[in-house]
């Protein structure tokens, strides 16, 4: 009993045991601050590697509207509705 007294009032074990609750609680970089940096990283991870796809698919388009243009005309007709001045234009909705 007596030692473990004299292990508690050490002031090199108080001032560890404090500097470790200060890190692990109370700092800018605390365990719960890491743990939402480390999701958000796993987010962004995440959504570069979609982003990154998605750069290769529209530059696959790109070069195939290079080097056709009814490519291009279809693609501007059905992603963004263009039409040309004697044409009308209906867009069906399929209701689920």
């Amino acid at each position: 009993m007596h030692r473990l007294l004299r292990v508690i009032r050490n002031k090199y074990i108080i001032a560890s045991l404090a500097f470790a609750a200060w890190m692990l609680f109370f700092d800018r970089n605390d365990l719960s601050s890491q743990y939402k940096y480390h999701s958000q990283l796993k987010e962004l991870e995440m959504e570069k590697v979609f982003y990154t796809e998605e750069i290769q698919k529209v530059q696959k388009d790109l070069e195939g509207f290079d080097n056709n243009p009814k490519q291009l005309q279809k693609f501007a007709r059905e992603k963004y509705f263009m039409k040309k001045d004697n044409e009308d234009v209906y867009v069906i909705i399929h209701e689920q």
